[in-house]
Parts: C-alpha cells; sequence; structure tokens
C-alpha cells in the first residue's frame, strides 16, 4: 500500500494542517480513507487526480472528516467531469447525513441528474464486510457524533492499514491495530489523563506496546501536541504531515 496524508489536522486546522484525508493506493483501488471539509483543495494542492479515486471510506459523520463531500460530489459533477462509478462507504446514517450536508450546502443538489454512478454502502459496525475487493471490519469507539463513530481496520490481501478515527482510549482499538503494518491513531492533545472524545500522548504512549502495530502514525494533533511531536518521533512513532508519502 501507498499513503499520501492528504490532511492531518484537527478540526480547528491547528498547525495550518488540512483536516482530516489519507489516500491510500492499494493492489485493488484508489481510497480516500475521510474526506474532511477541506479535503477537495487539499487535493488539489497536491495535483491528485480526482477522477483516479475510486471509492471514500468514512470513520465517522463529524464535519472534519466527511464535510469535504458535498465538494468533492459538485467538482466530480461541473469540473473534473467524472464519468466512473464511486463508492462511499461509512457507517450506520451516512446516506442521511450526507443527504443533509449536501442540501445545507447546494440546495437541491440531491436532485441532481448525476452524470457519474455513485452510491453509499453503510458498514454494520463490527461485521465484516468487502468494500471495492478489501476486507473491512469497524468497532464502535467513545466520540459523540450522532451516528456510530468508528475505527477501522482494511486490508487488501497483501498489507492491513488500521485507523482510530477520533476516540477516547478505548480497549477496541486492540483488536483494530494488531499486527497492522500501520496504525494510524488519533492524539489530539498531549496531557490530559480524560478527554472527553479524545486521546492523549500521555494517555496513548504507555499502551503502544499494547496496541502491537507494526507501525503507528499520530495524526488529529492541537497545539499542545504539535509542540511535543519530537517526544513522539524519539518514541519510535511516525508523526503526520501534509503531504507526507509513505510506503507500507
Amino acid at each position: 500500500m501507498h499513503l499520501t496524508v492528504i490532511g492531518c489536522g484537527d478540526a480547528f486546522g491547528s498547525g495550518g494542517r488540512s483536516n482530516t484525508c489519507f489516500m491510500l493506493k492499494t493492489a485493488k483501488a484508489t481510497l480516500l480513507v475521510d474526506c474532511g471539509a477541506s479535503a477537495l483543495p487539499a487535493l488539489k494542492a497536491q495535483n491528485i487526480d480526482l477522477n483516479s479515486i475510486d471509492g471514500i471510506i468514512l470513520s465517522h459523520l463529524h464535519g472534519d472528516h466527511f464535510g469535504g463531500l458535498p465538494f468533492f460530489m459538485l467538482d466530480a459533477q461541473f469540473l473534473a467531469r467524472r464519468d466512473k462509478p464511486l463508492l462511499i462507504a461509512g457507517p450506520p446514517g451516512t446516506r442521511d447525513r450526507l443527504n443533509a450536508a449536501m442540501e445545507v450546502f447546494f440546495p437541491k443538489s440531491t436532485g441532481s441528474n448525476w452524470r457519474f454512478d455513485w452510491r453509499v454502502e453503510e458498514i454494520a459496525v463490527g461485521v465484516p464486510s468487502d468494500v471495492l475487493g478489501h476486507s473491512i471490519v469497524t468497532a464502535e469507539v467513545i466520540h459523540q457524533s450522532g451516528a456510530p463513530s468508528t475505527a477501522l481496520r482494511l486490508s487488501d490481501g497483501q498489507k492491513t492499514f488500521a485507523y482510530s478515527g477520533d476516540t477516547e482510549w478505548t480497549d477496541a482499538l486492540l483488536a483494530i491495530a494488531r499486527d497492522a503494518d500501520l496504525f494510524i491513531c488519533e492524539c489530539y492533545a498531549y496531557a490530559g489523563v480524560r478527554m472527553t472524545g479524545h486521546l492523549s500522548w500521555e494517555i496513548l504512549e504507555p499502551r503502544l506496546g499494547a496496541l502491537a502495530a507494526r507501525r503507528t502514525m499520530l495524526t488529529h494533533m492541537n497545539p499542545t501536541m504539535l509542540a511535543k511531536t519530537g517526544e513522539a518521533r524519539a518514541a519510535g512513532v511516525l508523526v503526520a504531515e501534509d503531504g507526507l508519502k509513505l510506503e507500507f
């Protein structure tokens, strides 16, 4: 697999980083994992061919993780002039939330005569599923988003990618991360024994061994954690940066 970090920022763009969006080129397809509100300009800034993207997988339904979809869809319709199918896969509630977002930003857009086929698949939590030939399983995590917030584990039959989504510490992350070739984990803050809906380095660092991923990368960092990334690197952890590319 090949990873390009399109955006790894928190909801507030701390450090000038774009909202969450990871691009994976796998043995099966080219995927986006999350598509935050700033994803479209971030993709264009990195000269990504939008029509090369086969599917978009969502961890949860907050704007900094799925809010770029209405803009991506309208760009595909009117500018990129997409003519190949697009799959959007996410937790239960994805279709209704996407329709609502599109109607808020672009009224009547849900009734468009689309020039390309697209569909939404809602991934049942904890049930192994197939997404464009990839095996995927999700686990519900601790992050209020009005629908199940999930961590996910995806394999193309050769490599395994895992991602925490946004969450407090939960033992559900252990099975998601175990033996993954790459586990991307949110680490919103540097310190904080308990943070509502998010992890801190203080909580995560002593649990890295238990996660047992081959490599772990931190993402979704606020200014307190961005100031301490050297400490994370010294502990053997990768740190996401917009534009970072990684083969794994």
